[in-house]
């Protein structure tokens, strides 16, 4: 036993006794940190190689408007900002919520916005600064397939950041 002293000593008060110890330390943390920047390339890299659409690129959102005038105007300024490739106007729907403890009926008009997933917390401030309600419905879902050229068309119509 005493023969393992010399070789695997004891940690000390100045850290680690081995000197690579450190840096395979160092090298383990910054794995783990960088992982999803390093996937998220890697990724990139593969889809720009072989033209294949990597799941969640793009994204649906949903914005309820009080009327059709406004579901307009919030729909040119996401448009005129290149924050989205698409936005239907859907008629109008009935939405029953609760506000303020009281359950609420209205008639709303249902924005369907088609973007980059990267664009969607810019949108998301820009509908909330310009929106009439106190809290806006601002929803998103990323698109897992689609058609491929339909994919690559938003892709090319909303700018990367």
């Amino acid at each position: 036993m005493e023969a393992l002293g010399p070789r695997c000593p004891l940690p000390t008060a100045q850290g680690c006794p081995r000197p690579g110890c450190r840096t395979v330390l160092l090298a383990m943390t910054l794995s783990l940190l960088m992982y999803p920047m390093l996937r998220s390339l890697a990724l990139q890299l593969h889809s720009a190689i072989t033209g294949s659409y990597v799941s969640g690129t793009h994204s649906v959102v949903f914005i309820n408007c009080l009327n059709e005038q406004i579901a307009k105007d919030i729909a040119r300024g996401i448009m005129d900002k290149k924050l989205a490739a698409y936005v239907n106007i859907l008629p109008k729907s009935s939405a029953l919520y609760f506000w303020k403890g009281e359950l609420e009926e209205s008639t709303e008009i249902l924005l369907l916005v088609k973007t980059r997933t990267s664009k969607i917390s810019e949108l998301s401030n820009y509908v909330r600064s310009i929106h009439p309600f106190e809290i806006p419905e601002v929803i998103s879902l990323p698109i897992d397939q689609g058609n491929p050229l339909y994919l690559k068309w938003i892709g090319e119509n909303v700018p990367r950041d």
